[in-house]
């Protein structure tokens, strides 16, 4: 990048996915202008968003944490995912408005209630759940997936230059058994693909962290490391 940009890390703190671990969190200067450009330049060097906020890990004695993305032209479903897309064929998807909406908080407590209780995201508030979800710069758009106009899923999506970003999805749990979170990431290929773009960026990824597992299931993954992205080898299960 031609221009120097200034960032901010966190203190040192108790990673919060691999145990006897310490993490460190780097922000760029939230004042600075045209938030969107940048935005679409840090996200080739595996910066993320974070309601306003541009990210990464970058912590000093550990390099497990990789931002990963899939090239959305090279992947070819595995039969579980077809199985997962048949599943969910009955559903229909709308892009609408980052706003605030009564329906998709309470969808989202739900979410938290089940799976995160305890987590910190629990219990959330209205300022607080738009805060993380949206910004008042990105390029964000809110993906409903409906059952007979019941609302089951919402996928979280930037555009950005080279491709969509899958910023958070949060689903109903009463129907886990439909895969929704596996649907939300294909749809989202196939949305890039029909776009004509060149990438699903996951956020990111550990090879020995378990909540992060289900990353590696979209094949081909590429990874930001020393500086650059490069394929990612996982072992098909």
């Amino acid at each position: 990048m031609s221009k120097k940009i200034h960032l901010y890390p966190t203190p040192p703190h108790e990673c919060t996915y691999l145990d006897n671990r310490v993490a460190r969190t780097v922000f760029i200067d939230p004042k600075l202008p045209q938030r969107a450009n940048l935005y679409d330049r840090l996200s080739l060097h595996g910066f993320r968003r974070s309601g306003y906020h541009i990210y990464r890990h970058d912590c000093q004695d550990c390099q497990e944490c990789l931002s990963v993305r899939v090239p959305v032209q090279e992947f070819v479903p595995r039969r579980s995912q077809r199985r997962v897309w048949r599943k969910n064929e009955d559903l229909t998807v709308s892009l609408v408005a980052p706003k605030f909406e009564s329906e998709h908080f309470e969808l989202y407590c739900r979410y938290q209630n089940s799976r995160h209780e305890g987590g910190g995201m629990d219990n959330p508030t209205p300022k607080s759940y738009i805060e993380f979800l949206n910004s008042n710069w990105s390029k964000t758009g809110f993906a409903e997936f409906r059952l007979d106009g019941q609302l089951l899923a919402i996928a979280v999506i930037d555009r950005i230059k080279t491709g969509l970003s899958a910023v958070y999805t949060f689903f109903d749990p009463d129907y886990s058994s439909r895969s929704l979170g596996a649907y939300a990431i294909l749809w989202q290929i196939e949305k890039a693909k029909r776009l004509k773009l060149d990438n699903l960026y996951l956020g990111f990824w550990i090879k020995d962290s378990q909540k992060m597992g289900y990353k590696a299931e979209y094949q081909p993954l590429e990874s930001y490391f020393q500086g650059k992205w490069q394929k990612q080898e996982v072992k098909k299960k």
